[in-house]
């Protein structure tokens, strides 16, 4: 529901009311930016993931990005921030792994640059509040891999409105 609310511009409550009804009655749906091949795309200003197939969304998936705040991790300060750019898929590990900063698990991630990843989480508030990773829920995630499927060298667009 939250995605919805996001795309639609609508209070991120959860709650399907009127506006949210209406939203979904009329099929809101965000304009991909990109137009050729399977692409993840990530709107950083409205916290979502899009599954884009030829220029057609396939599927909208609630996001946390990085909050933005300074945290420190292995005796070093870091600020919790999600970069913008073209990247692709570079490493993916099929199961739970745990932070190599320390920072908690993360399920069935896939790298696209350097160390931030795309990953499951039972934690995906509708508001930033990761230390930089992409969160999505760990069924988002299960359908990234097993349905949709997101191979190495899928490329990923992570941007802001």
């Amino acid at each position: 529901m939250w995605a919805l609310q996001k795309v639609a511009g609508l209070t991120r409550d959860g709650i399907v009311g009127p506006a949210t009804s209406a939203a979904l009655d009329a099929g809101v749906r965000p304009t991909p930016r990109t137009t050729a091949g399977r692409v993840i795309e990530i709107d950083l200003d409205r916290q979502i993931l899009l599954a884009v197939d030829d220029g057609v969304v396939t599927r909208i998936v609630n996001a946390s990005s990085g909050n933005g705040e300074t945290y420190t991790a292995q005796g070093r300060q870091l600020q919790a921030i999600t970069p913008t750019g073209s990247y692709e898929l570079v490493r993916q590990i099929d199961g739970m792994h745990e932070s190599t900063l320390e920072l908690g698990s993360m399920y069935r991630p896939k790298y696209f640059h350097k160390g931030w990843a795309v990953h499951g989480s039972t934690s995906v508030p509708p508001w930033p509040a990761s230390h930089g990773c992409v969160r999505v829920s760990n069924a988002a995630m299960n359908w990234i891999w097993d349905a949709w499927g997101a191979p190495l060298g899928t490329p990923v667009v992570v941007h802001r409105s």
